[in-house]
């Protein structure tokens, strides 16, 4: 289902939304500013950070959010997305197997020793990846995908580009040290969403604390046991993921998942000292979003179908739907009891085809517009033509006499 998303440009200490721009989720955010944040202090100390709200995409908190900076093993998130975009996709499945090129065996960095001509499913590959961070799982997951790395590559930036990330640039599926491999906290924080929006079965691996793949290579079987990176998931309630990074170069970076009282957040710290560092940051920025912040939601995509009376048609109502439901970021205080909706007319005139949008349900807080749902057409109604209203007419006729 996917959601309305609301950038919602919050001041914590006098308890208002001061601005807000309506987005949809696939568009995902903008870099629009979320002033405010300059009046709160988190003590952060990590160069670059942004706390996102899931649903929304409402920027809650960020400190330098733009400038492009080396991901490392963060990198992987996309490689995640286009795999698991690749499985909804039909082109492989989670028990298919993927085999191992000199290429993908030569990685270095964090592995788990994959070697030449070995095969693992495609689970086994993602739970490498995701779990371990293995550099070699990456690239030979990604050139199953793309048939090499350097096509796979291709595709890494071309989602990019569709997501809107500007300051995002990949040479590699995997996150080494590569000149020109950078990403922003925003970016991260906007592919994290999407990923999550779309895939939330990502969780089901991120989660996952050890576990274990069996090595089956030309010497025999052999078991490999699989550690998670992120540390995070036993150190703070609710968190769920989503990806660690490190390189010498590049510092400590997560993106971090957590979800509270039904509200999940995504903060994204680049460029820590120390993994201490990341986490404590990591943690700052969500307890901050769970004690300030809450979400409303007007879950109208399971609302009833309706009918709207519409003119010239063969038929004088048409049946439509929501086309997403609502989300919204408000701090504490807020009443959302107050929230107003309204029906306004968007085409009312035969002909509509299915999907047109007819109408839209705007919502209000105290005369400030936040949002809307647009309703959209779930029928096609020809424009009424001459013979269809003297049907209508001899209709009449016959039931009066």
């Amino acid at each position: 289902m996917l959601a309305i998303g609301l950038i919602v440009v919050m001041s914590i200490p006098t308890y208002n939304a001061l601005s807000v721009r309506a987005t949809s989720a696939t568009e995902e955010t903008s870099s629009e500013q979320a002033k405010g944040s300059e009046d709160v202090n988190l003590d952060i100390t990590s160069p670059s950070v942004l706390l996102m709200e899931l649903n929304s995409g409402a920027v809650l908190y960020e400190k330098d959010a733009d400038t492009a900076r080396r991901p490392a093993s963060v990198t992987k998130i996309m490689t995640m997305l286009l795999a698991f975009d690749a499985i909804d996709d039909g082109k492989f499945s989670l028990e298919d197997a993927i085999t191992v090129s000199e290429h993908a065996a030569g990685m270095g960095g964090s592995q788990v020793y994959l070697e030449v001509g070995e095969t693992q499913t495609v689970r086994d590959m993602l739970k490498c990846m995701i779990v371990s961070s293995a550099n070699d799982a990456a690239v030979a997951m990604g050139e199953a995908i793309a048939g090499s790395e350097p096509a796979f590559v291709d595709r890494m930036n071309q989602k990019a580009k569709e997501l809107g990330m500007t300051n995002t640039h990949f040479e590699n599926a995997c996150g080494l040290e590569a000149d020109g491999h950078v990403m922003s906290a925003r970016d991260i924080a906007v592919l994290s969403r999407h990923l999550l929006l779309k895939h939330p079965e990502v969780t089901e691996y991120s989660t996952i604390w050890m576990d274990t793949i069996i090595h089956k290579t030309k010497k025999g079987e052999s078991e490999f046991g699989l550690a998670n990176t992120n540390k995070f998931l036993k150190k703070y309630e609710g968190a769920s993921g989503l990806k660690t990074g490190y390189t010498s170069a590049a510092g400590f970076s997560m993106s971090a998942t957590a979800t509270r009282n039904g509200m999940t957040l995504i903060a994204v710290v680049m460029g820590s000292e120390t993994k201490e560092i990341r986490y404590a940051d990591a943690a700052r920025l969500l307890d901050y979003g769970f004690a300030n912040c809450k979400v409303y939601e007007d879950d109208v995509v399971s609302a009833k179908e309706c009918r709207i009376a519409i003119k010239d048609g063969v038929q004088h109502t048409i049946q439509v739907k929501p086309a997403t439901s609502f989300h919204y970021v408000f701090t504490q205080t807020v009443d959302t009891k107050q929230i107003k909706k309204k029906q306004i007319t968007v085409k009312d005139q035969a002909p509509f085809k299915k999907g047109d949008v007819v109408a839209k349900i705007e919502y209000s807080l105290d005369g400030t517009v936040l949002g809307c749902v647009d309703l959209v057409a779930e029928e096609n109604i020809e424009e009424q033509q001459f013979h269809h209203a003297f049907i209508r007419i001899l209709q009449r006729y016959v039931n009066i006499y």
